[in-house]
């Protein structure tokens, strides 16, 4: 289609906007903050264990380990599943580099596989990547939107595989009713700030069902320290969530219900608004029984970069982070073996602005920059 790029009266609309969210919710995380620092709670106290209990609760498993970060919480699942060198386990080629890197550092092989049109790892195409050394799959959930996962499971099933949730950006999505991070061994979680549920800090979790495993993870956390008995259970890492940031995160997991229904309401405006972009790809997806609950608004434009550089350009800020494939950077020494859904994503993706605190006006102002864009 032709392009007609009409200019728009200016304005800015940050893509998160983290003291908006605090300003909301000021009086109750305040209030955790002093009463962790008046009891100097700071390392493995209760605050810890309440979120861990309730972020199991809200997911649906018996178990939740804090950890430091989303790769933390990969790398350790990957370790408490036996996987090690050797072992192959097959990821998405079109995800974070952190998924791949926990398989690397695991001291596995990673071995990619191309995605489906919903950003998410292609089940069509997993069965091909299998060989003898094949031990797990990794999953990613993007952007508030599963995998196929009752797919997925019969194949893990089948070839006895272990299934290891990168949820990272997907809690409280849900298939048929059952959450994100509660189908694999383990699910994955990143408290990273511009998630859905963001701390003031970096920060991760493992939920599981497992007990062997969530008993992996509370040592290996802690140096392979077991705290109660001061037994020493292997060489560990130093990555358990700290107490301060379990503290604020339990505050906002209980605003995660009324924040994933705002951020629905957000992403219906887009789509009614933008439909008719015929060369705009919204992220709205049919499957009865799948959940999207919008930790990003990501969508596809034809044009490519002179579509995101339109909407900087106008003060609208987007972000594009997989432009390039972590797969092409030569350095990680990875294999291409031609991923061309992939590559297409990443030659059109952009995320708009998609955030519990983004105001209406400014949802308004991001549609009217789109479609300027279009010459709507």
């Amino acid at each position: 289609m032709s392009v007609r790029r009409d200019t728009v009266e200016r304005k800015t609309v940050k893509f998160v906007v983290p003291s908006r969210t605090y300003s909301a919710l000021k009086e109750e995380l305040d209030a955790v903050y002093f009463d962790v620092m008046a009891k100097g709670a700071l390392i493995d106290r209760e605050h810890l264990k309440n979120f861990e209990a309730n972020l199991a609760n809200f997911v649906g498993t018996k178990y939740a380990v804090g950890l430091n970060s989303g790769y933390d919480a990969l790398h350790v699942s990957l370790r408490a599943a036996g996987i090690g060198p050797g072992d192959e386990v097959i990821v998405p080629a079109h995800t974070f580099v952190a998924t791949c890197s926990a398989v690397v550092n695991a001291g596995a092989t990673p071995v990619l596989v191309d995605v489906a049109d919903d950003f998410n790892i292609d089940v069509t195409k997993i069965e091909p990547a299998i060989t003898s050394e094949t031990r797990g799959i990794i999953p990613v959930h993007l952007s508030g939107w599963m995998a196929d996962m009752p797919a997925l499971m019969t194949i893990a099933r089948k070839h006895d595989l272990v299934v290891v949730e990168d949820a990272c950006q997907s809690l409280g999505s849900s298939i048929n009713g059952k959450g994100a991070g509660s189908w694999g061994l383990t699910g994955c979680w990143s408290f990273y700030p511009f998630k859905i549920l963001g701390g003031y800090g970096d920060g991760g979790a493992i939920t599981t069902n497992d007990e062997e495993v969530a008993l992996y993870a509370r040592r290996m956390r802690y140096n392979g320290e077991d705290r109660k008995t001061g037994e020493y259970h292997g060489h560990g890492f130093t990555c358990l969530l700290d107490n301060l940031q379990a503290a604020f995160l339990d505050v906002k997991l209980r605003h995660l219900p009324s924040s994933i229904v705002r951020r629905k309401a957000i992403a219906g405006r887009y789509r009614d608004a933008l439909s008719d972009l015929s060369d705009l790809t919204l992220p709205h997806y049919t499957r009865p029984g799948f959940d999207h609950v919008y930790q990003n608004y990501t969508v596809r434009s034809r044009q490519g970069n002179a579509f995101s550089e339109y909407m900087k350009m106008n003060g609208v800020e987007v972000l594009t982070q997989f432009r390039k494939p972590y797969y092409r950077h030569a350095a990680l020494k990875l294999v291409d073996r031609g991923f061309p859904v992939t590559e297409a994503i990443s030659r059109e993706v952009c995320s708009l602005p998609m955030a519990v605190e983004t105001a209406d006006d400014e949802v308004e102002y991001v549609i009217q920059v789109a479609r300027a864009f279009y010459g709507k």
